[in-house]
This record gives structure tokens, sequence and C-alpha cells, in this order.
């Protein structure tokens, strides 16, 4: 009995704290809820986002507003063709003491913040992408024979345009796999539009206060953790998952036309832990099969590559995975 208790009480701190974290990211960002909530999720999962959209939308402020509300460290990295990896993780330089004696000393670059916001990051060249890909994994940055460990929460939010594709470079494999989620952010509409016009053409300013520690954060992670899952929902998603390989039994007719590769086990995992957190977002302790579900297009959509054929048709992957879900059965 005291097992349930404290359980719903863990859920019901969960949603409280969630609630002030979302009031106070909605006095500066106006609408845009699903994005926020995608945002949150990767942050409980203690990974990384990839927002898309066009310019304009707020995908900068979101993640400013998101680090002064949980009070964490940020840094702001704008991707540029000549940005380089020492730009991102750092360098050694020779520092000389009063006496004169000379010691090698490692200067932390931005990605040493907790909440990271890589900006356009598709403009910078693989190289520098590729200095990301220990940080975003492993939680550390290795420079010369050291490794340096990052503080955690470790959020790296990334943005690229989607329309203006003129010196980008496309994002490797490996990094795209590395991001919890990819969002798509939308245009207003016209009641948020006039929101948006009411609060950036007047005197109003508004600043987010600070609601949760890095220890509540913390807190609130390893509680997802805790968060149980039936055998029959964690065998949906993985039975989800091997429906994105084309040479799967279970592969719909679209998914073996048009998918070159379908998505890695890390795809699985970012279902389930999101599973995990909407559960928890819903006020429940327990994954269902629905949580599997909402969590599949923003986990999977930038895991399943496509083949020639499928970008030739200007195939969407969410498209394929709504016929997945369409298709496989529950049990």
């Amino acid at each position: 009995m005291s097992d349930t208790r404290e359980v719903e009480r863990d859920a019901a701190r969960f949603r409280e704290n969630l609630s002030a974290l979302r009031e106070e990211i909605g006095r500066v960002i106006v609408g845009q809820r699903p994005v926020i909530d995608g945002v949150l999720t990767c942050m409980l999962a203690g990974s990384h986002a990839l927002l898309e959209g066009v310019p304009g939308l707020g995908k900068t402020m979101l993640v400013r507003t998101l680090a002064r509300a949980l009070g964490l460290s940020f840094a702001r990295i704008q991707f540029t063709p000549d940005l380089m990896p020492a730009d991102v993780i750092g360098t050694t330089i020779i520092d000389e003491a009063q006496s004169g004696a000379k010691a090698f000393e490692f200067r932390p670059g931005p990605i040493f913040a907790n909440i990271v916001l890589a900006d356009e990051i598709n403009r910078a060249t693989p190289k520098t992408q590729s200095a990301l890909l220990e940080a975003m994994q492993e939680r550390s940055v290795t420079v010369g024979r050291k490794t340096h460990a990052l503080e955690a929460p470790h959020l790296v939010l990334a943005t690229q345009n989607p329309l203006e594709m003129e010196g980008t470079y496309p994002l490797p494999e490996a990094q795209l796999d590395r991001f919890f989620f990819k969002l798509h952010v939308p245009f207003p509409d016209r009641d948020e539009l006039h929101r948006i016009l009411e609060r950036t053409t007047t005197a109003h300013e508004a600043e987010p206060r600070t609601v949760l520690s890095r220890q509540e954060v913390l807190e609130l992670q390893a509680l997802v953790r805790k968060v149980p899952v039936a055998k029959h929902v964690q065998d949906y998603a993985v039975r989800l998952l091997l429906a994105t390989h084309p040479h799967n039994p279970g592969a719909p007719a679209g998914v073996r036309r048009f998918v070159k590769e379908g998505a890695s086990p890390r795809g699985a995992q970012a279902v389930l832990l999101a599973a995990k957190i909407r559960a928890l977002m819903e006020g429940r302790f327990a994954a269902a099969l629905e949580d599997v579900r909402v969590s599949a297009l923003p986990a999977l959509r930038h895991r399943v590559l496509l083949n020639f054929e499928g970008e030739a048709e200007g195939i969407k992957t969410d498209s394929l995975l709504e016929e997945i879900l369409k298709a496989l059965p529950e049990a």
C-alpha cells in the first residue's frame, strides 16, 4: 500500500513540476504546445532534439527560455561553414604563469554548457558536425589524450531551416541517430500571430523565472526510468521498429519500395522512453500502446532513410510510419 502511495505521489509531483515549467515557458512562447512538450520529453529523457522550421518561429527563444526556467547554463553556437571543431569543444593552450613557468591548459568550449543551442546545424561542414558525436552520446569530450566529462543534464537542441538548402550540408546518419526527437515547428495560426504581435510590438517583456533546479531535473529523469512497461507494449515497440526495415517480413509495401535503411535500436529506445514520459504527463505510471503510437513519428522520422526512388518521388517518412502504424497489429 505504501508503495502505491509513493508511486501516486511521484506521478503527481511530476505533473506539478511539468505544469509549472510549461506555464513559465508559455509566458514567453506563444502556442507551440506539441513542440514544447517534445522538447520537454527530450529533456526528461536526458537526450537531444532537432527542431526544423522556417526562420522567425521562436526556436531559439524556446531553447533560451527553457534554460532560464531550469536555471541551467546555456550556450549558443552559430554553425557556419568556417566553424571549426575547436570552436565547439574547446582547445588546449599554453598558459604562462607569473613565475615564467609554462603549462598546457584546456579551455572548455560552448559544448560544456548544460543546454547547448546548435543554431542552423546543417550549415557546418561534416568535420565540425562530427565534433558533437562523442558529446551527444558519451556525455564527454576528448581533447588530445584527456577525456573531459560533461555535467548532467546535458542537452543539445539543434535547429535547421528546411527551405534554404544552398550552402548547407546533410547531417551524417550517425549524428541524426543521436537526436532523440525530430520536431517540426509549425507556422502560427491567426490568433497566435495576434498574440505574438501584442507581445513583441509593445512594452510587454516577459522574463522567465527559474521554476526547477538542476537537482530536480535529475530526479525527474530518474523517475522516468522507473515507469514500468508491459511486455506486450515493449513487443509492439520492437515490431514497430522492425517494420521500418524493408527486408523485414512485417514491413508494409511502402517501406519495401521506398526505404533504404530502417531505424536503429536507438529508435526503439527513444520510442519506449518517450512512451514512459507521455504516460507520466497523462497522470499514469505505466506506458500503454497509445503512448508508443504517439511517440513513433518524432522518434523515428529522422532515422528512416529513403532510397533513390523514395527521394525522387518526394515521399515523406511520416507517411510511411503512419502506414506502419495502421497495418501493425496490437499483438
